[in-house]
């Protein structure tokens, strides 16, 4: 499809905020809860990042931005094999990787299918009793952008298939699949609309989700409000929703999100990838968009690059 200069600038604010959230809240990791009088800098993350530099959120959603990049979608067998690969290899050097994607890329032998990683994901799963941590949920902003002009019906398909790759648990594709469609509707609309995406979850598990998205945006709501357990995909998704609906820039969203304490990378990096679907990239500030670098040895405007890329 073709997309309007508005359009656009969303659908690589989806990108690129994210990774500015995740940079920023790094060196705020497993921290307290900040007051609003704290304006977070980029600095040292707790793993060794440079300051603004992306962690493995912004990474791991990288390799799937490359696929689409690439002119693939995410049913191409060839291009989930690659995407597989991509994490395998960059997982090797990783200053941080999360124990649940670490534990199954583990597992893969030299099978990086669609088919190995799902059983390998399943089997750690099932192993466990759990795979709700927020891993699929910190990376899935770049999805969206290969199914703008494709029905919300394949892209929530598509979104809650990456995320099974290494990721389980139903609460991790059903977060993903709203959180998808969300972008997806606020690039092509530029509107903020969680709740009109729960028809796309099976009907016995919506009413517990417009709960969750309820409490998230209620009136005064504040992501400190979900700092216990945000490393969990549902409190993660409340925390980073409630940083947007609370916004009013996705500098604004992202500062929130930080500011909540704990798991911030992940949950600003979450923040963001919406933040930026609805205000676009051309709203975040410069000194923002300048800093950012990461794996793969690529700065910020590389990133943005290749946003444009997967939507040409």
């Amino acid at each position: 499809m073709t997309l309007t200069a508005d359009q656009l600038d969303r659908a690589v604010g989806a990108v690129l905020v994210s990774a500015a959230g995740d940079a920023l809240g790094s060196q705020y990791e497993f921290g307290p809860a900040l007051p609003d009088d704290v304006d977070p800098e980029y600095g040292t993350g707790v793993f060794g990042h440079g300051v603004g530099e992306w962690t493995d959120d912004t990474s791991m959603a990288v390799a799937i931005l490359d696929q689409l990049a690439a002119g693939r979608t995410l049913e191409d067998p060839d291009a989930v094999a690659a995407l597989v690969a991509a994490w395998r290899e960059w997982a090797l050097t990783a200053k941080d990787v999360g124990a649940q994607t670490r534990t199954v890329l583990s597992l893969l032998g030299d099978d990086t299918g669609e088919t190995a990683a799902r059983a390998a994901s399943k089997e750690r799963h099932d192993r466990a009793g759990r795979s709700g941590g927020n891993g699929s949920l910190m990376r899935t902003g770049p999805v969206a952008l290969g199914y703008l002009d494709r029905s919300p019906a394949e892209l929530a398909e598509a979104a809650r298939r990456v995320a099974e790759l290494t990721h389980w648990e139903d609460d991790n594709g059903d977060a993903v699949v709203l959180w998808s469609l969300a972008i997806r509707h606020a690039i092509l609309t530029g509107e903020l609309d969680m709740l009109g995406q729960l028809d796309a979850l099976p009907a016995e598990r919506r009413d517990r989700w417009r709960g969750f998205i309820d409490e998230a945006t209620a009136p005064g709501i504040h992501p400190r409000d979900f700092r216990a357990q945000n490393g969990w995909v549902v409190r993660a998704f409340q925390g980073a929703l409630a940083a947007v609906a609370g916004a009013d820039s996705p500098r604004e969203a992202i500062v929130r999100a930080v500011r909540g304490g704990n798991d911030t990378d992940t949950v600003a990096a979450i923040a963001g990838s919406l933040a930026g679907a609805v205000w676009g990239a051309s709203a975040l500030p410069d000194a923002d968009a300048q800093v950012l670098y990461g794996w793969p040895g690529i700065d910020g405007d590389e990133l943005a690059r290749r946003a444009r890329a997967a939507v040409a």
